[in-house]
């Protein structure tokens, strides 16, 4: 049966394609590529895995595995690159991932689905949720780099213990909407959260799993080989990003705003955009805007206090138009999102933005000097 699995897993060929190229040192663009495309499956399975795993253990401790594995992959390529230093690499990643989900994931799925229905429904309870505490993520995001660009002579030390403690704060928040949305407030959701984990996981597989049948050892298993798979061919990726960039023709900028979040969340944008063709908008909306929330209140904060610990020193001080482009995705997700209905019309203009934002990330010269 031919379904986005089967499709995914064809891409698992360059797993030894780009193992041979590492170590028989084929040119960097070549291990570039293969290992970009080797992560793309092995994130399909991660998802696959861990939506299984999250079946079996129930809608709450389901909910919060989902909410923990959700973006695994980004985080694992966003450790090896901070271990290897490129921290504006690291940081330009996690804006891409924001805008990506906001508009490229939750644009496709709108198109799409909208081209199949006619309008389709949402709960706006999400969105609204959603919305302020993105809303939260972009001021702390905001802050350390207007306290940098407003003050003279801060230090370096100043700015990254400001980072320190507004990521301890933005953890917190993450914690309390899982609290939210899983124990005290699940009625406003209106989503059997049983049902939600199985449509999820059936989505990534052929849909005839029953619950009882789930082979826990044998997923546990999976997740666990293809994590290990995910951070051999991170340390390719990341290894090779500088010299192959500049061989493509691209900039460190472009590559790590657009290409890695892709390579990174592919999987995730699939799946999105598969349950939104099925009318199931509700998982569809939950999929894109809760990966930007993960990666706005859980995974940039645990980056920065995971540099600390590293000796790889990363805060919250983003380039000035990374911002400007974060708060113009959230301003029109917001926008486009707020009233829980949404069309083919409305996709379109959520990809327009993409395209746009894409071409400017394109024309904009190389990271220089960013925090």
């Amino acid at each position: 049966m031919l379904n986005l699995q089967n499709i995914l897993s064809v891409f698992l060929i360059f797993i030894p394609v780009s193992i041979a190229g590492h170590f028989l040192h084929w040119s960097d663009p070549v291990v570039f590529i293969t290992s970009a495309l080797a992560i793309i499956p092995l994130a399909a399975w991660m998802g696959t895995a861990t939506e299984e795993i999250a079946v079996v253990m129930g809608p709450a401790l389901g909910g919060l595995l989902n909410a923990t594995f959700g973006n695994a992959t980004e985080l694992i390529i966003a450790l090896v690159a901070l271990n290897a230093g490129l921290i504006d690499v690291v940081k330009a990643s996690l804006t891409g991932s924001i805008i990506g989900n906001l508009l490229l994931v939750m644009g496709f799925s709108m198109l799409l689905g909208g081209l199949k229905y006619k309008e389709q429904t949402f709960q706006p309870i999400v969105a609204r949720v959603n919305a302020s505490s993105m809303n939260l993520a972009v001021i702390a995001m905001l802050l350390p780099t207007a306290v940098d660009y407003t003050s003279t002579g801060i230090s370096t030390d100043a700015i990254q213990k400001l980072s320190i403690a507004v990521s301890i704060v933005l953890i917190g928040v993450y914690g309390l909407t899982l609290l939210f949305s899983m124990k005290t407030h699940t009625y406003l959701y209106d989503i059997d959260a049983d049902m939600d984990l199985e449509e999820l996981a059936d989505s990534n597989l052929d849909g005839d799993t029953e619950h009882g049948e789930v082979n826990l050892p044998l997923w546990i298993t999976v997740l666990l080989g293809c994590t290990l798979l995910v951070a051999v061919e991170s340390e390719f990726l990341v290894s090779t990003l500088e010299v192959a960039t500049e061989q493509l023709g691209l900039t460190a900028f472009f590559t790590g705003v657009i290409l890695v979040p892709i390579v990174g969340n592919a999987a995730e944008h699939a799946t999105a955009v598969t349950v939104a063709m099925k009318d199931k908008m509700d998982l569809s909306v939950s999929v894109a805007l809760g990966s930007s929330l993960q990666i706005a209140l859980f995974v940039a904060p645990v980056l920065v206090l995971a540099g600390y610990i590293m000796g790889q020193p990363m805060n919250l001080n983003f380039n000035p138009f990374e911002l400007v482009a974060v708060g113009v995705s959230v301003l029109i997700a917001n926008s486009i999102s707020s009233d829980g209905r949404s069309n083919w019309l409305e996709g379109s203009l959520l990809l327009a933005a993409y395209l746009v934002l894409g071409f400017a990330f394109y024309f904009h010269p190389v990271i220089d000097g960013i925090g």
